[in-house]
């Protein structure tokens, strides 16, 4: 399997293998490279619908001289547990980061959640994370805020009196139960625009669709919540050909 960084002709195939719409497997088992690089290379150059081979190229020389000219040369990366590959690590810190970043996800708070997800621990300090992410403690509160109004990290206190900041296994039900119920509150609001446009006349059918709609999803979603919650607290099976399959009630 060939390493070091994408050529230009490489990009070129990606670029065409998006333009096909082609999966990010299939285009990175075409150039024999892990899928892991060729999501990055996507993701951090403008997205699935944006991404231009030699504008790619031309981020990536840039960036690579930044990263020369303020790394100093005796740094290296921080030793891991369980004798992970330190390289690997930072390079699939960096794939989980930009994929966050697609879905919307701010990039500060997308960094401090990838920071929170790749940590045994599940929780880090905010002085843990100044450091690990070389920014500033106003920055890491910023994100922290955010991240505690979507409903992804909560706090606590450890037995020295520190605020850690967690992301434990409940943090992903809670979070999509929040969804939910934000679009509850659209379809309610989208009813109420029914009675007052007129219930006959177009807007109002098309605020009551998409009202019926919301619901929809939403129930489903919180349906899908409850029945799969048990997995967040599941051990994965030891045998790779063994399937985790939702339990069908909670509790």
């Amino acid at each position: 399997m060939p390493g070091g960084r994408l050529t230009q002709q490489e990009r070129q195939q990606i670029a065409l293998g998006m333009a096909d719409g082609l999966a990010y497997a299939e285009i990175a088992r075409r150039l024999d490279r892990p899928t892991s690089t060729v999501t990055r290379e996507v993701m951090r150059n403008g997205g699935p619908t944006a991404y231009r081979a030699d504008l790619a190229h031309r981020a990536t020389e840039r960036r690579a001289t930044r990263r020369r000219q303020a790394t100093p040369r005796e740094s290296q990366a921080p030793a891991q547990a369980h004798g992970r590959d330190p390289e690997a690590v930072r390079e699939y810190e960096e794939v989980l980061t930009t994929v966050l970043i697609g879905t919307g996800t701010p990039k500060m708070m997308a960094r401090v959640l990838t920071c929170l997800y790749t940590t045994d621990a599940g929780s880090l300090t905010a002085s843990e994370l100044v450091q690990r992410l070389q920014v500033s403690p106003a920055s890491i509160s910023k994100a922290i805020a955010f991240l505690e109004s979507q409903g992804l990290v909560r706090r606590e206190r450890d037995e020295r009196r520190r605020e850690r900041y967690v992301v434990d296994d409940d943090v992903w039900y809670q979070s999509m139960i929040a969804s939910a119920r934000g679009t509850t509150y659209f379809a309610e609001a989208a009813r109420q625009g029914v009675s007052v446009l007129g219930p006959d006349t177009p807007a109002a059918q098309r605020l009551e669709n998409i009202a019926r709609f919301v619901d929809f999803v939403s129930e489903s979603i919180t349906r899908a919540a409850e029945q799969a919650r048990d997995l967040l607290y599941t051990k994965p099976e030891t045998t790779p050909d063994s399937p985790a399959t939702p339990p069908s009630d909670h509790g």
